[in-house]
């Protein structure tokens, strides 16, 4: 018969103890079947062997009716009396070369691994797929004593199967909303692999209608394949230039103008949880380049303001309000609105890593904006130090790389402020070089600068939604350019800073910063792009 091939797209792994109140097992199998379904392991602990086999038995009757592979959990007895295409083990079950040597060359064997180490052994043993996890915490199983690896450590363990021919798919916590964040924010840092699929449970099983949330699952994923198929970016979709145009310095340029021009024309909603310090020069600064603020912060508000904003600017700098920066991030993530995240002062103490920790798990960051020492913290870079919100030390060997590096590991546009600012999208690098020095004596210019990184990322998708069919691809929590959206955020303000400072009636910091706000308002796109100074960084 030989080994079957399979889609690992969609894994449905079932728990009977989940369906709904008077939902039929086989019935929610056969509509999740319907609804996209690639692959199903019937998973059963704690039933006789004759009942498991009867499930089983049943189970592959409907899935050979859609032509989907059927495999068993752990059973080597079950699987041989149902004829499935193989079986998936733990750590603690059966060794892999024995299960091999039981079922032989044609069986497909999945193994559980949650370390780099696991996956290299699973590797070396045959195992043809391994499913990786727990990502997040589920209540499909007891999983609490284990680390929770999050995108980025299944990242890593993807990085030792990249080559290897073993496919992969992530199970544990895995929902609608944060399933985009997953696939994007999992890519393995170096070789750029990626997930074949997804495994799940109580999202479809537990489900009242498993046909819908199975395609809802299938539609994401999908979508995903193949962006990374036909693209390879994972964080810019959608660029404002023609496909034959180059990104050059001088095209960026120009894209920013045209945000500019975007925002004063729709005027968007930018929903900012900022630093207590900055609220009204924050607020102030969206409302002179021609957008809208909101400052709301409450858990039970923040759900409903996401489906009207433009993007989201979460500022941790007084971590007052977490629980309101977890639920508007996670529905910034569900209603593809973009989210920049500005960690502040991020490494000074071990509870600001904590909760970036926190959030960073909960939800997926379009853009993470950031100084020396906070993009040096979540880089895992000792170079550069935290003293409070500022930096410590001469600043990173090479910049360029420390960007491009965070940004394809956190699958995000990655901005690093200073002297000179640093903008990566995983694939390019940018050096924009305007400013002035006053910015540094005047509290809250670089958290002014996440927000107008928020304002023109908003304009970015805004102008995405003018030129393509909406939503075409599931797979990118947002659309349009970010990586434009970022430097237009950057120049703006840093341009504007060189104009105010030259203005005869700034004699000082105090002065300064009222010219600033005049100048923010007052900036135009042909003043931008003579002040522009941008160069594409080689890394």
């Amino acid at each position: 018969m030989g080994k079957a091939t399979i889609d690992y797209s969609l894994y449905l792994v079932t728990g009977r103890e989940f369906l709904p109140p008077g939902k039929d097992y086989y019935e929610s199998l056969e509509e999740s079947l319907q609804g996209g379904v690639t692959v199903v392991q019937v998973r059963e602990k704690n039933i006789d062997t004759g009942k498991f086999i009867e499930i089983a038995r049943r189970t592959k009757e409907i899935t050979d009716k859609y032509g989907v592979p059927l495999l068993i959990n752990d059973r080597i007895d079950v699987h041989l009396a149902v004829g499935s295409h193989g079986i998936h083990i733990g750590q603690t079950d059966m060794p892999l070369p024995l299960a091999r040597t039981l079922l032989g060359p044609d069986a497909i064997i999945g193994l559980s691994v949650s370390t780099p180490s696991e996956a290299q052994l699973a590797v070396q043993q045959g195992a043809d797929y391994v499913g990786i996890g727990p990502v997040w915490a589920t209540g499909s199983k007891d999983v609490s004593a284990k680390v929770k690896l999050a995108p980025e450590g299944v990242g890593r363990v993807l990085e030792i199967l990249a080559g290897t021919g073993v496919e992969a798919v992530a199970i544990g916590g895995i929902h609608l909303p944060n399933l985009a964040q997953l696939l994007h924010g999992s890519i393995s840092p170096t070789s750029r692999n990626h997930l074949s699929g997804i495994a799940t449970i109580s999202d479809i099983v537990g489900s009242p209608t498993p046909k819908d949330a199975a395609a809802a699952l299938r539609a994401v994923v999908d979508s995903f394949k193949r962006a990374r198929k036909s693209l390879g970016n994972p964080s810019s979709v959608f660029s404002l230039s023609s496909p034959e145009e180059p990104r050059s310095a001088e095209s960026l340029i120009r894209q920013v103008g045209v945000l500019m021009e975007v925002v004063r024309k729709h005027t968007p909603l930018v929903h900012q949880i900022t630093n207590n310090v900055v609220i009204n020069d924050s607020a102030n600064a969206t409302l002179a380049v021609g957008a809208s603020p909101i400052m709301a912060t409450n858990a039970r508000d923040v759900a409903d303001l996401s489906k009207v904003i433009g993007a989201l600017l979460i500022n941790f700098g007084t971590i007052t309000d977490k629980e309101g920066m977890l639920v508007a991030g996670r529905q910034a993530n569900v209603n593809r609105k973009p989210l920049v995240f500005d960690p502040v002062a991020v490494g000074a103490t071990a509870y600001r890593r904590e909760a970036s920790r926190e959030l960073l798990s909960h939800w997926q960051p379009t853009v993470i904006k950031g100084n020396a020492a906070e993009i040096g913290a979540l880089a895992e870079s000792n170079e550069v130090l935290s003293r409070g919100v500022d930096s410590v030390g001469s600043g990173f060997t090479d910049p360029a790389k420390v960007v491009k590096a965070l940004a394809q590991k956190r699958a995000a546009v990655v901005v690093l402020t200073g002297v000179e600012d640093y903008i990566s999208d995983g694939e390019i690098v940018l050096k924009a070089s305007n400013g002035h020095e006053l910015l540094g004596n005047i509290t809250g210019s670089g958290c002014m600068t996440g927000t107008l990184v928020a304002t023109f990322c908003a304009a970015a998708r805004l102008h995405y939604l003018a030129s393509k069919e909406p939503f075409e691809d599931l797979s990118q929590l947002v659309q349009g350019d970010m990586l434009v959206g970022a430097l237009a955020g950057v120049l703006v303000m840093t341009v504007a800073a060189e104009v105010a400072a030259a203005r005869g009636d700034v004699k000082g910091p105090g002065t300064f910063r009222s010219a600033l706000l005049d100048e923010l308002y007052n900036l135009r796109p042909e003043v931008l792009a003579q002040r522009a100074n941008v160069t594409v960084v080689q890394v």
